[in-house]
């Protein structure tokens, strides 16, 4: 089964589309000692980066850190509190300090892992090159989180693509040159310098379901809570009619648990309807895995996609592990 986790952000296909862009991208690459137009040396790059901020960013000293930082923010309420330290406040709070240091140190030195991993040379010129990919109009399918520091950063990009000055579309449209590239995992390619028609497949159309599920994907949530708030509020009722008997409590209850059962059960219904739309949008980037593997250009994913697309990473790969 094709692996959502196989989409590059862009491959040999798109990037060969322009002959203006093709030289800038291999002069990058010459200067990083890295052949970016070769997408299987590409995606193994990619894999083994990816793995190496996951290390950092899961590895011994993170633990060691949170966990001597969580003792060391909590020793001075606990610490004062426990018999055999009474009376006694170097060992009821003195300890804090030399564990928060400890702390600092350990998750600094993490820190600086993970930048000098995020800063890797073929990283900063794969970011090159979409930068400049972007420039010449090409579409970039995804950028990944983690190839621009969000995995260890939140929302904020630690390295972020370089943003260069737009390029007009080229009047002639893609030339022999830019036909032609070495290392596409495109079935046909010729070797540099000698032109052919494209062979790369048609991208697949995305599929009604595909649609809906960008539209609702960030909709219900709120079934849960509303439904557990109108039952509680049923108990509160009864219990109000119980204690004053008066007969509105019972009917107010009569009203918010049916209430709160079928907002449950449309809740339900959403849900199952959200996961297969779900399943069809993961088959779709699959579709567009392949076709990207086969030499296609794949266009860039919607934002809700590309949420998705990182999802389905993560568990592969946890998967994987």
């Amino acid at each position: 089964m094709v692996v959502v986790s196989g989409l590059l952000p862009v491959n040999a296909g798109a990037l060969s589309a322009d002959a203006r862009l093709l030289p800038s991208v291999r002069a990058i690459g010459a200067r990083h000692g890295f052949d970016y137009t070769d997408d299987a040396a590409t995606a193994a790059m990619l894999a083994e980066r990816r793995r190496a901020l996951r290390a950092c960013e899961r590895g011994p000293l993170v633990w060691l850190g949170a966990l001597t930082l969580t003792v060391g923010v909590m020793w001075p309420f606990l610490g004062p509190v426990v018999p055999a330290f009474s009376g006694k406040p170097v060992l009821a709070f003195g300890p804090a300090g030399p564990l928060l240091v400890v702390a600092v140190a350990a998750l600094t030195l993490v820190r600086q892992r993970w930048k000098r991993e995020l800063l890797d040379a073929r990283l900063a010129g794969y970011r090159e090159v979409l930068g400049l990919a972007r420039a010449h109009g090409v579409p970039v399918t995804h950028v990944p989180g983690w190839l621009v520091g969000r995995s260890f950063s939140g929302d904020r990009e630690t390295v972020p693509i370089p943003v260069y000055a737009e390029v007009e579309p080229s009047p002639g449209g893609p030339s022999s040159e830019g036909l032609s590239y070495e290392g596409s995992s495109s079935e046909g390619s010729s070797p540099r310098g000698e032109a052919e028609p494209s062979t790369a497949p048609d991208v697949p159309t995305k599929p009604a379901s595909v649609m809906s599920y960008e539209a609702m994907a960030d909709e219900g949530g709120w079934h849960d809570e509303t439904g557990w708030l109108l039952l509680f509020a049923g108990i509160v009722a009864v219990a109000w009619a119980v204690s004053s008997d008066n007969p509105l409590g019972y009917l107010a209850a009569l009203v918010a648990v049916p209430v709160a059962i079928s907002i449950w059960v449309a809740g339900s219904r959403q849900g199952r309807e959200r996961q297969r739309l779900r399943e069809a949008a993961v088959a779709y980037v699959r579709a567009l895995s392949a076709a990207q593997a086969a030499g296609a250009r794949v266009p860039e994913l919607s934002p809700v996609l590309q949420k998705l697309l990182e999802e389905e990473t993560e568990k592969e790969k946890n998967q994987a592990a």
